[in-house]
């Protein structure tokens, strides 16, 4: 029994040691990093929000979105999935970027590649959530929501969308496909381009939490992600997560502990639970980051949108409603069973440790909502 207890605390004093480099490391590297001071971009603006799936992106695709200097094209590289929904990530990661390119230039004869023949707005995936493409000159008409823009704009050709691309100061797209920082060095070194890179990050639990409810939604994309690889049921969900937690540590550890040249003053790391604790502030800081002015009618809407009730349902996985995004941060805590937890605990751990998710070691834990599982300003 002794000799066990020596074991342990050596072994816990390695782990206080290495975390406690990981943070020396982190704070020598952020000031460097860091674009919360930085100037705002001159010229044409482009941002790249990259996250994964059922981290929050959709809703912070919108806040960009409802700007009205902002073109906003929500995840276009779902079309090279889809068109090769056989293949692995890791093989259409340059066709993904060669298409990114092409779109920030606002150059869209390269979707005819995955459209149909005379594509129209409507052929774009989602593309009823762009505010850009509901509105002139893309539309004849400004729609006041989604099924208005359905009716009004859908038959509209896709040269309007190009020709209104051109009309924006920034042009914002989100992505979700992408799992190395590398594959956009080349937009990163384009002088033209002047990239920037919003990086949204959620706790893994919460993000497994969210999948259960759209899992018949992500197969496609789950097999690509694994390559096509054959696993087994019950473990395909824990790979997943797996892959997406190696690729926010790659990225995320790139940018701060090897970061190109290039990258300085480029890359911003957001964390779902800091919006969802403090909308507007942290918000702010993304337009600053991003050089876009808040307006009142945005920050009417954020409010909206982040003080409503509840924390949504399954049918609403993929909607953009209002929600209290505290109660919605915190909803894998009550829901998801702790052997669950655990198992995500371990797959995740270096991702979690590094993004400032601190574990929990039983059920009671997890469901003390008391206790704070990513502390503010961490990481």
């Amino acid at each position: 029994m002794t000799h066990h207890f020596r074991v342990n605390f050596k072994t816990t004093i390695l782990l206080v040691i290495l975390q406690g480099a990981v943070v020396v490391l982190f704070y020598s590297w952020y000031a460097s990093v860091s674009p919360h001071h930085s100037a705002p971009p001159e010229g044409k603006v482009h941002i790249l929000l990259l996250s994964s799936w059922r981290s929050g992106s959709s809703f912070m695709g919108q806040v960009f979105s409802q700007h009205p200097s902002v073109f906003y094209l929500m995840e276009p590289a779902w079309h090279v999935w889809i068109k090769n929904h056989k293949s692995g990530a890791s093989v259409l990661r340059v066709s993904v970027r060669d298409l990114l390119w092409s779109l920030y230039k606002c150059d869209f004869s390269v979707m005819n590649a995955y459209l149909p023949e005379n594509p129209h707005l409507s052929s774009l995936f989602m593309w009823a959530r762009s505010q850009a493409l509901c509105s002139p000159p893309a539309c004849t008409v400004k729609s006041a929501n989604e099924t208005q823009c359905h009716q009004e704009c859908h038959t509209q050709s896709l040269k309007k969308a190009e020709e209104a691309c051109h009309t924006y100061t920034h042009v914002v797209l989100k992505e979700t496909r992408f799992f190395e920082l590398e594959s956009l060095y080349p937009l990163l070194q384009d002088p033209n381009l002047n990239l920037r890179v919003v990086h949204l990050v959620r706790d893994p639990r919460a993000v497994m939490q969210s999948r259960e409810q759209s899992a018949y939604l992500l197969h496609s994309d789950s097999a690509i992600v694994l390559e096509q690889r054959n696993v087994p049921d019950a473990e395909k969900q824990y790979k997943v997560i797996q892959e997406i937690c190696r690729s926010h540590l790659h990225i995320y550890g790139r940018a701060i502990f090897d970061p190109p040249p290039f990258l300085e003053g480029c890359y911003k790391l957001v964390r779902f639970e800091d919006v969802a604790r403090n909308p507007l502030t942290e918000l702010n800081n993304i337009y600053e980051f991003a050089g876009l002015k808040m307006t009142s009618e945005v920050e009417e809407w954020i409010h909206n949108m982040t003080h409503g009730k509840g924390k949504g349902s399954w049918n609403e996985a993929f909607k953009i409603t209002s929600r209290n995004a505290a109660e919605v941060s915190q909803a894998w805590r009550t829901v998801l069973p702790h052997s669950k937890v655990r198992r995500i605990q371990e797959v995740c751990k270096g991702a979690m440790l590094l993004l400032g998710y601190r574990t929990v070691d039983s059920e009671e834990e997890q469901k003390r909502l008391d206790i704070d599982l990513s502390v503010p300003g961490e990481p």
